[in-house]
């Protein structure tokens, strides 16, 4: 990659992996972070992970794994707007979400909650957890043994104090300095996906409608100008060039407004934006378009009746699972027995939160249901 800025991350000047190994032939070092990602088996659980709507519940409503793949598209654009690196963004973004739980925020509340008194839970925190220790797949070293600068974007929020458990990586919240561009840019890049295709996915499953999307101006906004361009377009069609035309609004409100920080600011070096306040943002007027966006959609999307039974749901299979392994550690497969051994709250906390939706649904049917076969 070309005319990267001198601020950007370099594969070539990465602060390395925590296990030594030969540098790549025919790639660079962020490249092959991100195949790493993408063979992983955490990365092919995020198809059957709740985003909003639990899996089952329709095929074309967004999962993890596709939403994952919108964050890396829209972080790549970004990253190439400002003359950032390209593969180190979009390694972050397939990898930011390897740690959630099934159900989605519910889950990871549910889960939380079991594991107070026991550290907690967080699915950043776990994320890192995966490609550090949990994915098992080369023979030198556990993990996926990931670069510095794909480990630190994938650690979006952390406490000091859990932060001085993990060494390089957790340096930065101790003292108070930002991540690289890269990794700003892959946090707004979630932002931007999310809060978009929500939208989409809400008017799909019709829990929500434009009646009530038009009291939002930066979807009203997009959607006069769809409808004055297109006044005969249908809904489908419709919705989707609104949708759109929010991102690439989005998109470039962010490039110019992170284009006048930069320029502000006048970094030279990576250990230059450690120093300085976080670089990539949006416009005053735009973000808090984005807060409208937001408090909408956590109103009327997140909130509604529909979501909030199935969040309950949700809760309850998480709160019943954890209770049953806790107790009886034998009832897990062997590989989290034998990690059981040196931490039991946080082997049954990695088992369920590696679980897809459907997967802990048949879990918890084997463990409190009684078929006639097996009677």
């Amino acid at each position: 990659m070309t005319d990267l800025a001198t601020y950007a991350a370099y594969p070539d000047k990465t602060r390395g992996r925590r296990h030594q190994e030969q540098a790549p032939i025919g790639r660079n070092d962020f490249q092959r972070d991100r195949d790493r990602i993408i063979h992983s088996g955490a990365f092919r659980r995020l198809e059957y992970k709740t985003q909003v709507f639990v899996n089952h519940e329709g095929d074309l409503f967004r999962t993890r794994l596709t939403h994952s793949i919108e964050v890396a598209q829209i972080g790549r654009a970004i990253a190439r707007n400002l003359a950032l690196h390209e593969d180190l963004v979009e390694a972050i973004a397939l990898a930011h979400d390897l740690g959630h739980t099934p159900f989605g925020h519910a889950g990871q509340d549910a889960l939380n909650e079991c594991m107070h008194g026991h550290g907690g839970f967080e699915h950043n925190l776990q994320s890192l957890r995966v490609v550090d220790v949990l994915e098992q797949r080369y023979a030198e070293f556990d993990g996926l043994n990931l670069t510095f600068e794909t480990r630190e974007g994938i650690l979006k929020h952390c406490s000091v104090k859990n932060a001085k458990n993990l060494g390089d990586v957790g340096e930065r919240f101790i003292k108070r300095q930002q991540p690289s561009l890269e990794a700003q840019v892959a946090n707004l890049a979630d932002e931007i996906a999310y809060n978009n295709h929500d939208v989409d996915d809400g008017l799909r499953s019709g829990l929500i409608s434009l009646e009530q999307l038009v009291e939002v101006k930066l979807f009203a906004e997009n959607l006069a100008q769809v409808q004055t361009q297109f006044p005969k377009l249908n809904d489908r069609r419709l919705i989707h060039e609104t949708v759109r035309r929010m991102i690439n609004s989005l998109v470039m409100d962010l490039t110019r407004q992170s284009q006048a920080n930069i320029a502000h600011h006048h970094p030279q070096t990576i250990d230059d934006i450690r120093k300085l306040p976080a670089l990539i943002g949006f416009s005053p007027e735009m973000q808090a378009r984005q807060a409208e966006l937001k408090r909408f959609l956590r109103k009327n999307l997140y909130q509604h009746y529909r979501v909030n039974r199935m969040s309950v749901k949700a809760k309850r299979i998480i709160r019943e699972l954890f209770d049953v392994f806790i107790s009886d550690v034998t009832l897990m497969p062997s590989e989290y027995q034998d990690r059981s051994s040196e931490d039991s709250a946080r082997a049954v906390a990695d088992y369920i939160a590696g679980m897809t939706d459907r997967y802990a649904i048949r879990e918890y049917q084997r463990l409190f249901t009684v078929s006639e076969r097996e009677l």
